[in-house]
Protein backbone atom coordinates (compact mmCIF):
# COMPACT_ATOMS: atom_id res chain seq x y z
CA UNK A 1 0.00 0.00 0.00
CA UNK A 2 1.22 3.45 -1.13
CA UNK A 3 1.89 5.78 2.20
CA UNK A 4 4.47 8.66 1.10
CA UNK A 5 5.80 10.08 -2.28
CA UNK A 6 9.14 11.54 -2.38
CA UNK A 7 9.22 14.41 -4.91
CA UNK A 8 12.15 16.08 -7.14
CA UNK A 9 11.96 19.79 -6.07
CA UNK A 10 14.06 21.48 -8.93
CA UNK A 11 11.83 21.77 -12.57
CA UNK A 12 9.10 19.34 -11.17
CA UNK A 13 8.14 21.25 -8.30
CA UNK A 14 9.61 24.25 -9.07
CA UNK A 15 9.78 26.34 -12.09
CA UNK A 16 13.50 27.27 -12.33
CA UNK A 17 13.97 28.72 -15.55
CA UNK A 18 11.38 31.55 -15.53
CA UNK A 19 12.26 32.31 -11.94
CA UNK A 20 16.14 32.51 -13.29
CA UNK A 21 15.71 34.35 -16.27
CA UNK A 22 13.73 37.15 -13.90
CA UNK A 23 16.42 36.90 -11.48
CA UNK A 24 18.54 37.70 -13.99
CA UNK A 25 16.90 40.08 -15.96
CA UNK A 26 16.74 42.11 -12.26
CA UNK A 27 20.42 41.85 -11.57
CA UNK A 28 21.51 43.11 -14.84
CA UNK A 29 19.17 45.25 -15.89
CA UNK A 30 20.02 48.08 -18.05
CA UNK A 31 23.56 46.14 -19.39
CA UNK A 32 21.88 43.47 -20.94
CA UNK A 33 20.21 44.21 -24.30
CA UNK A 34 22.21 41.74 -26.19
CA UNK A 35 21.81 38.88 -24.05
CA UNK A 36 19.22 35.95 -24.50
CA UNK A 37 18.77 34.86 -20.88
CA UNK A 38 16.42 32.01 -21.63
CA UNK A 39 19.27 30.67 -23.68
CA UNK A 40 21.49 31.49 -21.32
CA UNK A 41 19.80 29.65 -18.45
CA UNK A 42 19.48 26.47 -20.41
CA UNK A 43 22.93 26.06 -21.14
CA UNK A 44 23.36 26.95 -17.00
CA UNK A 45 21.33 24.12 -16.64
CA UNK A 46 22.79 21.74 -18.64
CA UNK A 47 26.42 22.95 -17.24
CA UNK A 48 24.69 22.14 -14.03
CA UNK A 49 23.85 18.69 -15.17
CA UNK A 50 27.07 18.20 -16.62
CA UNK A 51 28.89 18.82 -13.47
CA UNK A 52 26.93 16.24 -11.50
CA UNK A 53 27.68 13.50 -14.18
CA UNK A 54 31.44 14.24 -14.12
CA UNK A 55 32.10 14.02 -10.55
CA UNK A 56 32.64 10.54 -9.28
CA UNK A 57 29.86 9.14 -7.17
CA UNK A 58 31.57 8.66 -3.71
CA UNK A 59 34.23 11.19 -2.24
CA UNK A 60 34.11 14.68 -0.77
CA UNK A 61 30.83 16.32 -1.05
CA UNK A 62 30.53 19.49 -3.30
CA UNK A 63 27.30 21.81 -2.61
CA UNK A 64 25.26 22.22 -5.79
CA UNK A 65 25.13 25.96 -5.02
CA UNK A 66 29.15 25.76 -5.37
CA UNK A 67 28.30 23.96 -8.33
CA UNK A 68 26.06 26.24 -9.89
CA UNK A 69 28.50 29.22 -9.35
CA UNK A 70 30.89 27.78 -10.94
CA UNK A 71 29.46 27.11 -14.02
CA UNK A 72 27.78 30.48 -14.15
CA UNK A 73 31.23 32.28 -15.10
CA UNK A 74 31.69 29.65 -17.80
CA UNK A 75 28.41 30.39 -19.01
CA UNK A 76 28.17 33.61 -18.89
CA UNK A 77 31.78 34.42 -20.98
CA UNK A 78 30.50 31.74 -23.56
CA UNK A 79 27.48 34.33 -23.58
CA UNK A 80 29.74 37.09 -24.36
CA UNK A 81 28.57 38.90 -21.42
CA UNK A 82 30.79 39.92 -18.86
CA UNK A 83 29.22 42.74 -17.36
CA UNK A 84 28.17 41.17 -14.09
CA UNK A 85 30.03 41.68 -10.84
CA UNK A 86 31.23 39.06 -8.66
CA UNK A 87 28.61 40.50 -6.21
CA UNK A 88 25.94 40.11 -8.71
CA UNK A 89 26.81 36.98 -9.87
CA UNK A 90 26.90 35.37 -6.55
CA UNK A 91 23.51 36.85 -6.06
CA UNK A 92 22.66 35.74 -9.75
CA UNK A 93 23.77 31.90 -8.08
CA UNK A 94 21.15 32.48 -5.53
CA UNK A 95 18.50 32.64 -7.85
CA UNK A 96 18.22 28.75 -7.19
CA UNK A 97 16.90 29.46 -3.78
CA UNK A 98 14.42 31.80 -5.08
CA UNK A 99 12.40 29.79 -7.10
CA UNK A 100 8.47 29.62 -7.67
CA UNK A 101 6.36 26.82 -7.95
CA UNK A 102 4.25 26.00 -10.55
CA UNK A 103 1.02 26.98 -10.02
CA UNK A 104 -0.39 23.35 -9.65
CA UNK A 105 1.65 22.39 -6.72
CA UNK A 106 0.51 23.74 -3.71
CA UNK A 107 -2.97 22.90 -4.46
CA UNK A 108 -1.98 19.64 -5.38
CA UNK A 109 0.32 18.79 -2.62
CA UNK A 110 -2.56 20.44 -0.57
CA UNK A 111 -5.07 17.42 -1.15
CA UNK A 112 -2.14 14.76 -1.33
CA UNK A 113 -0.78 15.56 2.01
CA UNK A 114 -4.50 14.27 3.58
CA UNK A 115 -3.20 10.69 2.99
CA UNK A 116 0.08 10.82 1.96
CA UNK A 117 3.11 11.92 3.71
CA UNK A 118 5.35 13.84 1.39
CA UNK A 119 9.14 14.39 1.79
CA UNK A 120 11.55 16.07 -1.05
CA UNK A 121 14.16 13.93 -2.68
CA UNK A 122 16.26 16.78 -4.41
CA UNK A 123 19.86 16.75 -5.36
CA UNK A 124 19.96 20.70 -4.41
CA UNK A 125 21.80 21.32 -0.72
CA UNK A 126 19.46 20.87 2.17
CA UNK A 127 19.50 24.35 3.20
CA UNK A 128 18.54 25.28 -0.51
CA UNK A 129 15.80 23.50 -0.15
CA UNK A 130 14.29 24.74 3.29
CA UNK A 131 14.53 28.23 1.82
CA UNK A 132 12.88 27.35 -1.16
CA UNK A 133 9.95 25.63 0.21
CA UNK A 134 9.35 28.15 2.96
CA UNK A 135 9.51 31.13 0.35
CA UNK A 136 6.95 28.80 -1.77
CA UNK A 137 4.79 27.60 1.41
CA UNK A 138 5.63 23.96 0.02
CA UNK A 139 3.71 21.80 2.43
CA UNK A 140 6.36 19.03 2.71
CA UNK A 141 6.38 16.62 5.93
CA UNK A 142 10.05 16.20 5.64
CA UNK A 143 13.12 17.18 3.49
CA UNK A 144 15.58 14.68 2.25
CA UNK A 145 18.30 15.70 0.04
CA UNK A 146 21.47 14.49 -2.03
CA UNK A 147 23.42 16.22 0.61
CA UNK A 148 22.45 13.54 3.19
CA UNK A 149 23.35 10.36 1.62
CA UNK A 150 26.80 12.31 0.47
CA UNK A 151 25.89 11.72 -2.90
CA UNK A 152 23.50 12.63 -6.15
CA UNK A 153 21.11 11.21 -7.70
CA UNK A 154 20.79 8.60 -9.35
CA UNK A 155 23.17 6.90 -6.76
CA UNK A 156 20.79 4.05 -5.08
CA UNK A 157 22.27 5.66 -2.13
CA UNK A 158 20.26 8.95 -1.72
CA UNK A 159 16.98 6.78 -2.55
CA UNK A 160 17.66 4.07 -0.25
CA UNK A 161 18.63 7.17 2.74
CA UNK A 162 15.30 8.25 2.05
CA UNK A 163 13.36 5.34 2.63
CA UNK A 164 15.70 4.33 5.54
CA UNK A 165 14.57 8.19 7.30
CA UNK A 166 10.90 7.42 6.49
CA UNK A 167 10.61 3.98 7.84
CA UNK A 168 8.90 2.21 4.89
CA UNK A 169 9.94 -0.27 2.44
CA UNK A 170 10.27 1.01 -1.54
CA UNK A 171 7.47 -0.76 -2.49
CA UNK A 172 5.18 1.60 0.02
CA UNK A 173 7.01 4.65 -1.72
CA UNK A 174 6.31 6.45 -5.12
CA UNK A 175 9.24 8.71 -6.47
CA UNK A 176 7.36 11.94 -8.35
CA UNK A 177 9.83 13.42 -10.93
CA UNK A 178 9.58 15.19 -14.21
CA UNK A 179 13.00 13.58 -15.21
CA UNK A 180 12.99 9.99 -16.15
CA UNK A 181 16.24 8.86 -15.19
CA UNK A 182 15.38 10.16 -11.41
CA UNK A 183 12.07 7.77 -11.93
CA UNK A 184 14.28 4.43 -13.34
CA UNK A 185 16.75 4.53 -10.50
CA UNK A 186 13.79 4.67 -8.07
CA UNK A 187 12.31 1.55 -9.67
CA UNK A 188 15.30 -0.10 -9.59
CA UNK A 189 15.12 -0.48 -5.97
CA UNK A 190 11.41 -1.56 -6.12
CA UNK A 191 10.04 2.06 -5.51
CA UNK A 192 6.51 2.94 -7.06
CA UNK A 193 7.07 5.91 -9.79
CA UNK A 194 4.45 8.95 -11.19
CA UNK A 195 6.07 11.13 -14.49
CA UNK A 196 4.97 14.53 -14.04
CA UNK A 197 4.99 16.21 -17.62
CA UNK A 198 6.40 19.85 -17.62
CA UNK A 199 6.31 20.98 -21.04
CA UNK A 200 7.69 24.34 -20.52
CA UNK A 201 10.57 23.02 -17.35
CA UNK A 202 13.19 24.80 -20.06
CA UNK A 203 10.97 27.62 -21.24
CA UNK A 204 8.90 27.68 -24.37
CA UNK A 205 11.73 27.43 -26.73
CA UNK A 206 13.09 24.67 -24.62
CA UNK A 207 13.02 20.62 -25.57
CA UNK A 208 11.52 18.77 -22.32
CA UNK A 209 10.54 14.94 -22.36
CA UNK A 210 6.91 14.84 -21.90
CA UNK A 211 6.06 11.82 -23.25
CA UNK A 212 4.30 9.62 -20.80
CA UNK A 213 5.52 5.84 -20.49
CA UNK A 214 3.67 2.50 -19.42
CA UNK A 215 7.02 2.21 -17.64
CA UNK A 216 6.05 4.29 -14.86
CA UNK A 217 2.89 3.62 -12.47
CA UNK A 218 1.40 6.73 -12.83
CA UNK A 219 1.74 9.87 -15.54
CA UNK A 220 0.24 13.11 -15.09
CA UNK A 221 0.12 16.34 -15.82
CA UNK A 222 0.45 18.55 -13.12
CA UNK A 223 0.04 17.95 -9.37
CA UNK A 224 -3.27 18.49 -9.43
CA UNK A 225 -3.74 15.62 -11.94
CA UNK A 226 -1.64 13.33 -9.84
CA UNK A 227 -3.47 13.99 -6.85
CA UNK A 228 -6.88 13.04 -8.91
CA UNK A 229 -5.67 9.75 -9.90
CA UNK A 230 -3.97 9.09 -6.40
CA UNK A 231 -6.72 10.47 -4.11
CA UNK A 232 -10.08 11.08 -6.53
Amino acid sequence: MLKALLFDVQGTATDFHSTVCDEARRISVGRDARVDWSEVVRRWRAGYFAALEARPSQGSWLSVHSVYRDVLDAVLTEAGFTDLTAAERDDLALAWQRLRPWPDVVPGLTRLRRTYVLATLSNADVSTVITMSKRAHLPWDAIFTAEMAGVFKPHQAAYRMAATYLGLPAGEIMMVASHKYDLRAAAQLGFQTAFVARPLEFGADGVADVAYSDEFDVNACDFVDLADQLVG
